[in-house]
């Protein structure tokens, strides 16, 4: 959450921060609930010493006082918590102002586009026609927005995974098998909730969702931690299958296995000192810049505008591959920047001289389904195969995928 003593010291510059990212909530109501609740904290904590001078008699009356002002202070505490679980994040300076992915602001571009004398085929229909990635299969067993990756296709994500991987051990990265269920505090504690409660499935009769992100259950790892300071920066790097219902995401282009609701996702996070985020920000964004040269695929890089940007989020890019079937960029990567948002709501601390503070977090999107599909589009052939890239082929042990 944000910092309550940035929203009293800055309430105008809060309130304009505030009102560009959709919030609605009344900030000087939540101020003077806030005060409100200081001030009965404060008329408890005399009773409190008054009480421990008192005779019996007296110190029995003071109880009841002191029982009426904890149901007072719990609710107000209760009402105030609420509202300031609904803040959003401060933003970086120069943030693009904007509503949608449209207003993002091209910033880097790296690659060739390919040159086809044909018309090039969809990354569903290659894997069709090679047989390597079944959509048709995946509904049947689960229904629309599933999909198998079969023979090749299973080896060219690992693969891709793999190579993956390495970059990020190279980069001090510890790898973690975390869960895919997470409590809902841990999606409190993360910020998608309570901004984006549908996006995610819920098991049946219990407190847990399906992660949309090992971001919620890397993150939580360390709930209510004190990190050793020393030891900043913690990297952590887990491959998961991510779950997502796609509410709302009615009349989006979802062509092939583009929009789905399961897909494979490998994730860098990063728990460091304060002055340290924007430092390791880039860091991660040098890491996907770094697959993707070596994938040989062409992308670039956006600054994120404001409406496009989640509630947590302090500064973010995407980074979106070149996919021939829509003739466009569309996103495979985020790299957000968080400050102490997260920090904050899940009570991670770390310590200098006896003083405590909230590290920052960055979480950054590694690799995903998405890049194999958009290796699947780059590197086709007029056939139907796909001659690999040299990193994937060494990885694979073979040059091309064909029928």
């Amino acid at each position: 959450m944000i910092d309550l003593n940035y929203i009293k010291e800055h309430t105008e510059e809060a309130k304009e921060v505030f009102k560009k990212r959709g919030c609605t909530v009344d900030v000087d109501e939540f101020l003077r609930i806030n005060s409100e609740l200081n001030l009965k904290k404060s008329e408890m904590d005399k009773l409190r010493s008054e009480q421990r001078k008192s005779d019996i008699e007296k110190a029995k009356e003071i109880k009841k006082e002191i029982s009426n002002l904890k149901q007072i202070v719990s609710s107000l505490e209760e009402k105030r918590n609420n509202m300031w679980l609904l803040f959003p994040n401060r933003l970086a300076p120069n943030t693009p102002e904007g509503e949608s992915d449209k207003d993002n602001v091209e910033i880097k571009k790296f690659g060739q586009l390919p040159i086809f004398n044909f018309t090039p085929k969809a990354h569903d229909e290659l894997g069709k026609k090679l047989g390597i990635l079944d959509l048709e299969r995946g509904a049947k067993v689960s229904g629309s927005g599933f999909y198998y990756l079969v023979g090749d296709g299973a080896e060219l994500a690992f693969a891709v995974y793999s190579i993956a991987r390495k970059i990020l051990k190279e980069d001090g990265f510890s790898f973690v098998v975390p869960p895919v269920l997470a409590s809902h505090r841990t999606f409190m504690g993360t910020g998608y909730f309570p901004f984006e409660p549908e996006g995610n499935y819920k098991v049946e009769d219990k407190n847990l969702y399906a992660i949309g992100t090992s971001e919620q259950t890397l993150l939580a790892f360390h709930d209510n931690e004190i990190l050793d300071y020393d030891k900043l920066p913690i990297k952590y790097s887990a491959i998961t299958p991510c779950f997502r219902t796609e509410a709302g995401s009615y009349g989006k282009n979802s062509k092939g296995a583009f929009r789905v609701h399961q897909f494979h996702k490998m994730e860098q996070i990063i728990f460091c000192r304060p002055e340290d985020s924007e430092k390791y920000h880039e860091e991660c964004l040098a890491n996907i810049e770094k697959l993707s040269a070596v994938l040989e695929i062409p992308y670039h890089v956006v600054r994120v505008c404001i409406g496009d940007m989640g509630a947590p989020g302090y500064k973010k890019y995407d980074v979106e591959s070149w996919f021939p079937s829509f003739n466009a960029y569309r996103e495979t990567h985020s790299n957000t920047n968080l400050w102490d948002y997260q920090t904050r709501r899940l009570n991670i601390r770390t310590q200098v001289n006896g003083k405590k503070f909230f590290p920052h977090t960055i979480s950054s999107t590694m690799a995903t389904d998405r890049l194999i599909f958009a290796l699947m589009e780059n590197f086709q052939q007029q056939d139907g195969s796909i001659v690999l890239p040299k990193s994937v082929a060494d990885t694979m042990g073979k040059k091309i995928i064909s029928l």
